[in-house]
């Protein structure tokens, strides 16, 4: 009776442990489920790490491409500037150019007196002679209020000179004087009738120099409408 009892009891108690053991087989995983796991994480890791040192790999040349285009940026930059300069300095010598084209145009004639007839001098001393009558004067480097030339540039320029009187006891004299100094003189002394005399010189002046004409000591020169005493020059080419 006693077996009879005890059996069914042992097989429900046996039934009970193997459900048991069912939920627990079901709430923890098995080995072969964790390393699958396992394998699947490390794959996903290394694709991961694949991918970063490609990211990095383009990130590093992108860079390097960047820091290239920046480096060919300052290479335009730098030519550009040189460009500008080389510009600038071109437009200079074009504006030099166009200054010396334009004070390289020299030239003037003028004769003693603007208006009547007659004659200056004489005087006890050295007189700068003032060409009134003044035809031409390109550049305006000469003066009719003063008699003076003025050398716009630097440069070779000739000048010349006609001088008369009528004869008598007073010769007629002019020299011409670059700054202080006297360089050529036309002089003629006759004692009767009309005499002239003239002459011509070239000079190296440099910016600034003066060239005018001084009447001699004691000496005249007589002019009148036919502008018998003039005074001319002109640049010949500049240095």
């Amino acid at each position: 009776m006693k077996i009879t009892v005890i059996f069914p009891l042992l097989l429900l108690v046996c039934s009970g442990c193997t459900d048991q053991n069912k939920q627990i087989a079901k709430q923890q995983p098995c080995p072969q489920d964790i390393n699958a796991v396992l394998r699947e994480m490390t794959a996903t890791l290394t694709q991961q790490k694949f991918e970063m040192r490609l990211l990095q790999r383009e990130n590093k040349e992108h860079a390097a491409k960047l820091e290239r285009q920046e480096t060919e940026l300052k290479k335009q930059e730098t030519e550009l500037k040189k460009q500008e300069t080389e510009l600038k300095k071109q437009e200079t010598e074009v504006d030099k150019l166009k200054q010396q084209l334009k004070v390289g145009q020299v030239a003037f004639s003028a004769s003693l007196l603007d208006t009547g007839h007659g004659d200056v001098g004489p005087f006890p001393t050295y007189t700068t002679l003032t060409f009134k009558h003044v035809p031409t004067n390109i550049g305006k480097a000469y003066n009719p209020h003063t008699g003076i030339f003025t050398a716009p540039v630097r440069g070779a320029y000739h000048f010349e000179w006609y001088i008369g009187t009528h004869g008598g006891a007073q010769p007629s004299g002019a020299v011409l004087v670059k700054n202080s100094e006297h360089i050529f003189i036309a002089w003629e002394h006759q004692p009767s009738h009309y005499g002239s005399s003239a002459n011509g010189v070239t000079l190296l002046l440099e910016v600034g120099d003066v060239v005018f004409l001084r009447l001699w000591v004691n000496t005249k020169v007589f002019d009148n409408s036919n502008h018998h005493t003039t005074f001319s020059g002109h640049l010949l080419f500049t240095m």
